[in-house]
């Protein structure tokens, strides 16, 4: 990895690679880390719904420590769900189980955009509790803050849940513009408050998940999509400019140049573009983060291991490198692979 200036000695590996600083080793964490995969989640989790586990301080927080815990990583992240400040602002949703986010009331019109209001701190005041609880248990160990982007977001509102071809979502954006960019306006405000929240409780970074931007167009996501991730970020930077911005994305490869724009200090890739092109692609002011495929977790122990030395190789060629997989992982994985690559790209130093 390229060297800015030497890190302090108080200075996580995690953080140090975000800064694009020397590392003492190779920084590693994986998205969805806290959660399905692990046997002690899915005990502390029977019979307890989604929203109540991610309104629960005392639930976030043993959550958020489990795979630190278990795994090495060199970060925790926050247990929590990309709608969980949309429900804190007052918008009908639940997460039903096998199916994801589920809008009661799917917002298509001015006036269902005019009745979504801020998002004040004290809406969420049980994530500012857990995440100052974390901090003190955590020590050393950085804590990663995240909240969903505005696309993503209305992704979920206009269709009213999952959806494969977002068809209604690009419908309102064309047919419906100043609806659309009002709507995304209210939504990064929303998430904007919801990491500064978490920042200003103590999460040394901060992750920006924009998980269905790579169904749209470079064209559409600029015009429609950019400024408002870039309003999320900007929120950031200006309340903590020291806090690294992640901004990731799936099937983001033909993106990530105005991903990386938006406002990212590290630029998280999926397991379809190689991070060597990735690097090339964000420029050398930006490190990149990713990018194993979570579905080869479940394959052999050497091909997995072949598969993290192709990937930390790739890494050098960036200016600086945080392991982490293309995708969250999968319900199925098992933690000892997950903690076998934690250890072996331990062992692989950084260029």
């Amino acid at each position: 990895m390229a060297a800015m200036s030497t890190p302090t000695s108080t200075e996580s590996p995690f953080l140090a690679a975000c800064r694009r600083r020397p590392t003492g080793r190779r920084p590693v964490w994986f998205m969805r880390q806290a959660g399905r995969s692990l046997p002690e989640y899915r005990a502390l989790r029977e019979g307890v719904p989604m929203l109540t586990a991610c309104r629960t301080p005392e639930l976030i927080t043993e959550i958020t420590l489990q795979p630190v815990r278990r795994l090495g990583v060199d970060a925790a992240v926050l247990f929590s769900d990309i709608v969980v400040p949309l429900a804190a602002a007052g918008i009908d949703v639940d997460i039903q189980p096998g199916v994801g986010p589920v809008v009661a009331e799917p917002v298509r019109d001015a006036a269902a955009v005019a009745a979504i209001r801020p998002l004040a701190p004290d809406d969420v005041g049980y994530v500012r509790t857990a995440v100052r609880a974390l901090v003190a248990e955590l020590g050393d160990t950085p804590l990663i803050g995240f909240a969903g982007a505005p696309f993503t977001l209305a992704s979920y509102l206009i269709e009213g849940g999952p959806s494969r071809s977002h068809a209604r979502t690009k419908a309102l954006m064309h047919g419906q513009p100043e609806v659309w960019h009002e709507l995304c306006s209210r939504l990064a405000g929303i998430a904007g408050e919801f990491l500064k929240v978490q920042v200003a409780a103590g999460a040394s970074a901060v992750q920006l998940f924009d998980s269905w931007a790579g169904a749209l167009s470079a064209a559409d996501y600029a015009t429609f999509v950019a400024p408002h991730s870039a309003a999320v970020l900007r929120t950031v930077a200006q309340a903590a400019p020291q806090v690294p911005r992640i901004h990731f994305g799936v099937g983001t490869g033909h993106l990530l140049p105005a991903m990386a724009a938006a406002g990212a200090n590290v630029v998280g890739v999926d397991w379809r573009t190689p991070l060597s092109a990735a690097a090339e692609a964000v420029g050398p002011e930006r490190a990149v983060q990713g990018n194993l495929d979570p579905a080869l977790l479940l394959a052999p122990w050497p091909v997995v291991a072949d598969e993290v030395r192709r990937i930390c190789a790739e890494g050098d060629q960036a200016a600086g490198h945080v392991f982490n997989l293309g995708h969250g992982v999968l319900p199925e994985t098992d933690p000892d692979m997950l903690a076998r690559v934690v250890d072996l790209v331990h062992q692989l130093p950084p260029a």
